[in-house]
């Protein structure tokens, strides 16, 4: 059984002017989230500027999103690190504090061997209950989860349930559904390879459009499995330019920006991320117009 199926959001993380975390709008994308199809909330991911969370406001965030959510939809931690033994302490004490499953990106920076890799997750598995989802973006973290290695930990650790692939290579993604025969929940991890993904037996997305278009992300996903395979395509493609304009400068940048423009007010990011440029911000307000969200 999968931790969910459909659009899972890999949430901004809203901030004051002073940069602390504001958790009253936290609070309030929650239930942004709950009431327009949002089918599970990923907090303290990429997206959601975990790389400058002190490990307290790391966990902060993680609790009070659990709380805001009250059990509505499922809550998935971001809990990776480059150490071993730090994402071991965050996914425990995500446990405690009540989250539905751990979403584990791939040690960055380290450039762990294959070998290194295996140990690693299976280690931070091994320390809790939860269902884990790996997350495999090599763009970010200098480090490819090859599809044996997927094979690997998905047949020898019982709580490595799923990948979040964001390697952008379809080939792998489908090496990795062969050599598990199917048996591990695929999520994709790129906005504008939806479709892709669930045609090779993906159960949804780890999204950053839901951000500022949870409706229609989780339709593209609802639509597919419903078997409207063309109907799915549709918005797949409608929103391929909105995509690009998201990922025109380094995420979380735009969406933070995006969501700016639709009055969401989720506060600056935080250095080394800086504000976006006026010409990408012009290009992203207006495709946002070109679909409705403004």
């Amino acid at each position: 059984m999968a931790i969910f199926k459909g659009a899972g959001v890999a949430l901004v993380t809203p901030m004051k002017d002073d940069l602390s975390v504001d958790y009253d709008k936290l609070e309030e994308l929650v239930d942004f989230h709950v009431n327009n199809g949002t089918d599970a909330i990923i907090v303290c991911g990429t997206t959601g500027e975990a790389a400058t969370q002190t490990h307290e406001e790391h966990l902060a965030t993680v609790k009070a999103c659990v709380e805001f959510a009250k059990k509505r939809i499922p809550v998935i931690a971001g809990t990776g690190s480059n150490c071993t033994e730090t994402a071991k302490y965050l996914s425990q004490k995500a446990e405690e504090y009540g989250v539905d499953g751990l979403l584990v990106v791939s040690p960055y920076y380290n450039k762990a061997t294959q070998k290194g890799l295996v140990g690693h997750f299976t280690a931070v598995a091994d320390s809790v209950k939860l269902p884990i989802i790996l997350y495999n973006v090599p763009s970010r973290t200098g480090c490819n989860i090859l599809p044996e290695t997927v094979a690997t930990l998905a047949k020898n650790v019982d709580n490595i349930v799923g990948i979040k692939e964001a390697s952008g290579n379809i080939s792998q993604v489908a090496k990795v559904m062969q050599l598990t025969d199917g048996k591990i929940d695929l999520y994709s991890g790129n906005d504008d390879q939806v479709v892709p993904v669930l045609s090779l037996g993906g159960v949804g997305v780890i999204s950053v459009l839901s951000n500022i278009a949870p409706k229609e992300t989780h339709d593209i996903v609802a639509k597919y499995l419903a078997g409207d395979v063309k109907g799915s395509l549709e918005l797949q493609l409608k929103y391929l330019p909105l995509i690009d304009a998201l990922f025109s400068e380094v995420n979380p940048i735009p969406v933070k920006k995006a969501c700016e423009f639709m009055g969401m007010h989720v506060g600056n990011l935080r250095m080394p991320l800086t504000e976006m440029s006026p010409e990408k911000a012009a290009v992203l307000e207006k495709e946002m117009k070109k679909v409705g969200l403004l």
